[in-house]
């Protein structure tokens, strides 16, 4: 097979990698989205906050310790232990759990019945906060993310393409292990939303809240619910993301290439948040390997938001979004 072929290959395989990692920060959207209406701007720095708090954690380190080192004049940072991966991860969990209830009852719950825009910069609030609160209680520094996930290029893909076709294909252990990953957190997600009373009543607020409400499903619990979901699907992606390129505060910013996935497969969708990822990821490495080079390169910087553009011309609620018909 020709050479250009085979890397065109490697190049949509490691685009669909690149999607899913998109697709998993725009299931948090979704998620938020089809419950309350509330576009959680604040869900990048959601993956970061449980990315530096799981580090944290796993280091032993002393939360808040140079606040502490300020007031107090002394020189604590750690406590001198390590906990195991797993552990810091329920530990973690908990904690995002913590903060789903801390924002409903203190935010949310305030807000209720205001216009849109108002919750929306209510998100936008709340991802500064919590961006100050993560540097405060972590601190700025780079961190490593390590919970024993295989990273390096895939030795047996390597091997075995090259030894077919004299051609090695180079992807990435923990993007295959993502993928993994969001395969199976999606099927779990579909699961709990169909076959469980709690994902039943969920449907039910997304779809009307207030025939929700007149069956006695309770509103608060289900958006507590929802953001505590919301903060385990942030924590995969700030563990998956972390792992890839450290823990460092520019991965908030992830949020900013989930939009574009949204766009095109619809803010209330969950399958289209995963087509839609794999769509972007496969077109921005596709357009870069074709394109690039006759551009001057740098096309995965906003080939995702033209296309999303086009999309929003032609077909505004996206992939699997639902058309709304206003009849005056």
């Amino acid at each position: 097979m020709p050479d250009q072929f085979l890397f065109a290959m490697e190049v949509i395989l490691n685009g669909l990698m690149a999607g899913v990692l998109y697709a998993l920060v725009a299931l948090g959207f979704v998620l938020i989205y089809k419950a309350s209406g509330i576009f959680n701007y604040a869900q990048g720095v959601m993956a970061l906050f449980a990315a530096l708090t799981l580090v944290g954690i796993m280091e032993g380190q002393v939360p808040f310790s140079h606040l502490i080192n300020a007031i107090f004049g002394t020189d604590i940072h750690h406590f001198g232990w390590h906990v195991p991966a797993l552990l810091a991860i329920a530990m973690t969990m908990v904690v995002m759990v913590g903060l789903a209830w801390a924002v409903q009852k203190f935010i949310f719950r305030h807000l209720v019945n205001q216009e849109p825009i108002l919750l929306f910069m209510a998100t936008i609030g709340l991802a500064f906060v919590m961006e100050g609160i993560g540097d405060i209680m972590w601190g700025a520094e780079i961190k490593k993310l390590d919970i024993g996930l295989p990273q390096g290029i895939n030795d047996w893909i390597d091997v075995t393409t090259f030894e077919a076709f004299g051609y090695g294909f180079f992807i990435d252990n923990l993007d295959i292990s993502a993928t993994i990953v969001a395969v199976i957190l999606v099927g779990v997600l579909i699961a709990f939303s169909q076959y469980t009373k709690q994902g039943r009543a969920l449907r039910a607020v997304a779809d009307d809240h207030q025939a929700a409400l007149s069956v006695g499903i309770s509103l608060n619990f289900i958006w507590i619910l929802v953001w505590s979901i919301a903060g385990f699907v942030a924590l995969v992606a700030g563990i998956m993301w972390g792992a890839k390129s450290g823990v460092q505060f520019s991965l908030s910013l992830i949020a900013l290439k989930a939009l574009p996935v949204l766009m095109l497969g619809g803010f209330t969708s969950i399958p289209g948040a995963i087509v839609g990822g794999l769509i972007i990821g496969v077109g921005e490495k596709l357009f870069e390997f074709l394109i690039g080079p006759m551009v001057g390169g740098a096309t995965e910087n906003w080939f995702a938001y033209v296309l999303a553009l086009i999309f929003l011309v032609f077909r505004p609620q996206g992939l699997f979004g639902e058309k709304i018909i206003e009849r005056v």
